[in-house]
Parts: structure tokens; sequence; C-alpha cells
């Protein structure tokens, strides 16, 4: 297992989520604030609270455009990267966990408190998994 694999394991296991586990565990090595990161991708769990992209990927997502993004207004080549990297990176979750949608990579949407009181525990046994994959095709694309 990875270094950067187990900080986000850890970070995820002492009670961060999984959009933190990810930017937490990347932040530094882009010069950003680990409580700042910590913050700022807090709200992206659980699809943003509403079962779409995985928490885990939006916060691989924003490592991407810490790496690629745009931040001159007419530097149209910087957002031209940025979004073909996100798409490579989209493309390789789609083939590797067949979606990046967090109510199908869990079972059931993070709003349904019925259903998801049917599947105690799902969290904690299914968001490691996409953690380490989202974690490893970072790693693999040279982050």
């Amino acid at each position: 297992m990875s270094e950067k694999v187990q900080k986000a394991l850890e970070l995820f296991n002492s009670g961060f989520n999984c959009s933190q586990a990810v930017m937490g565990t990347f932040c530094r090595q882009f010069g950003m604030d680990e409580q700042l990161s910590m913050k700022l991708t807090c709200g992206f769990a659980g699809g943003l609270r509403c079962g779409e992209v995985c928490g885990a990927v939006a916060g691989a997502v924003m490592i991407i455009g810490l790496r690629y993004g745009q931040y001159i207004a007419d530097d149209k080549a910087s957002k031209v990267k940025c979004y073909e990297i996100t798409s490579q990176f989209m493309e390789e979750c789609v083939k590797r966990k067949g979606t990046v949608l967090c109510r199908e990579i869990l079972g059931y949407d993070v709003r349904d408190t019925v259903t998801r009181a049917k599947f105690p525990g799902r969290q904690t046994e299914v968001c490691p998994k996409i953690i380490e994959t989202v974690v490893l095709l970072l790693e693999e694309m040279g982050f």
C-alpha cells in the first residue's frame, strides 16, 4: 500500500469524509493549508449530500485543478489541459469502479434515511475502496 493511500485511509478512519481524505492527502504538495482544505471539501461527501459524484472523486478533481487549473482569465491552454486531465481521470474511474456516482457506489442514496438504515456500516466498507482507487489513480497520473 502506498504512503498516500495509507494517509488517505488514516484520515478517513479518523473521522474525515471521503473528499477530505483525498484532499488532505495531496493538499500540502500544492501549497494548500490542510485545515483550509478540510473545510473546503467537507460538503462534498455523499455526492454533495445528494448521491451524485462521489466525494472521493470530487476531491481528486480538485487536486487535478490545483495542478492544472486555469487561474488567469485568458489562459485558455490551462483550462483545456485541466479539462483533458479531468476527463481522463473520470473515464478511468468509471472503467475501474463502473460508476462515479455515490448512490451507485454505496447502493443507496444518502438522503434516503430508511434505506440507509438497512445498510449500517456500508460506508465503512465501501468508501475506503473508492478512496484507495482514486488515490492510486492520481498517483499513476503523476500526482
